[in-house]
């Protein structure tokens, strides 16, 4: 592969990367960094508000940023993966020790933020090396069995040959249920402790009771097969490509979306719980394609590049905006800091997240106009070479 096909690649990959962390970072704000405190004091025309901004942030970014942050971490697999086998070197031994270090990275988050996803990635990304010299074909079956969410689809047609069977209540709420004190709290150290000891047992819970787990994984092998297939490299194979994708998305989209709200008019009380958290897996795929899919088409587009590519600084950093997003997150909102999270609904809060990306994009373009490697990035680089 020429230079000249290598850097677009890259490039749209790290503003589709920047794009998500933007994305993730107006979730956490308008949830005050996993802390959703609605304020009782403040006006019902603000409450409104609060709703139709809460409701369209989730609609659009919840449980989607995340996955394209997950497809990009199986693409950015295959491309070390990949320029290494070139080399006549088997990265898989070396990928197993930066998974190692990524996990460093996700405990230095969790203290700041208990919903770190590092620590998820880090343990999951083992099922990259043992699929990376699977055929297409295999690897596209795997991913598509693990979107099936073949646990909780199991259990699904269990309940339905048993009436009686009720879903276990999940373990998670009481851990969160006890993370408040550690967050409202003036203490730093309590928070940390409280951060790793119980909001990390609640957090990951929750992964694996809400199927974050299966889908993870299916969203790495994805990425790795988008690597593979060099469908993220301009081309007009490419451009076609996500044009289909994008029509199928929307089409597969809406009726899973329905579905997924009212699988109670046509499965019983105890059933319908089960089979809505299968269908909200679905469409939050394919309402993910339909976000990449305009991404990567709109930047093909001059006009709209000129806008998006501004991103890619920011995407470059990835892993030290995650990071300093969340230490700064906790400052503002939490106890020990400003306690803004008393004070500020989902508006003020969008607000604030507006102005942190702002703030942390120009950095970016300030930083990696000057350094190869963010900050984390550069630890981690460096450390994965040692």
């Amino acid at each position: 592969m020429t230079t000249e096909m290598k850097a677009p690649r890259i490039e749209v990959v790290d503003a589709l990367r920047g794009f998500a962390i933007l994305a993730i970072m107006l979730v956490h704000n308008i949830e005050h960094f996993d802390y959703a405190y609605f304020p009782e004091y403040l006006p019902e025309w603000m409450k409104a508000l609060d709703s139709v901004f809460w409701d369209s942030i989730f609609f659009l970014f919840g449980g989607k940023a995340y996955s394209i942050f997950a497809i990009l971490f199986g693409l950015t697999f295959f491309i070390q993966f990949n320029n290494q086998a070139k080399k006549g070197k088997d990265f898989r031994g070396r990928f197993l020790w930066r998974l190692l270090l990524l996990f460093g990275f996700s405990i230095l988050n969790s203290a700041f933020y208990q919903g770190d996803i590092l620590m998820l990635y880090a343990i999951l990304g083992v099922t990259l090396v043992m699929i990376c010299n699977l055929s297409n074909r295999w690897i596209l079956i795997l991913a598509a069995f693990c979107m099936l969410q073949p646990f909780e689809l199991g259990r699904f047609f269990y309940s339905l040959f048993n009436p009686d069977y009720v879903k276990p209540a999940a373990l998670s709420g009481t851990y969160f249920a006890q993370t408040g004190a550690h967050i409202t709290g003036d203490s730093f150290f309590e928070l940390l402790k409280g951060n790793l000891m119980i909001g990390r047992k609640a957090v990951m819970l929750w992964y694996w009771e809400n199927g974050r787990v299966f889908q993870t994984v299916s969203l790495f092998m994805i990425g790795y097969l988008l690597g593979r297939k060099k469908l993220l490299v301009p081309s007009e194979a490419s451009v076609a490509f996500w044009k289909k994708t994008l029509l199928y998305s929307v089409i597969c989209f809406v009726p899973l979306l329905f579905l997924s709200k009212h699988t109670g008019l046509f499965l019983s009380e105890n059933t319908a719980p089960i089979f809505s958290m299968v269908l909200t897996t679905w469409s939050n795929f394919a309402f993910t394609l339909i976000l990449i899919s305009v991404f990567v088409t709109l930047y093909q587009q001059k006009f709209f590049k000129s806008t998006l590519e501004k991103l890619v600084p920011f995407g470059k950093m990835s892993l030290s905006n995650y990071i300093i997003m969340s230490m700064i997150g906790a400052c503002i909102y939490y106890g020990f800091g400003l306690g803004v999270y008393a004070i500020t609904g989902a508006s003020c809060s969008l607000l604030i997240g507006i102005v942190m990306f702002i703030a942390m994009r120009g950095f970016a373009s300030w930083y990696m106009a000057r350094h190869k490697h963010g900050p984390m990035e550069y630890l981690w680089h460096k450390a994965t070479w040692i």
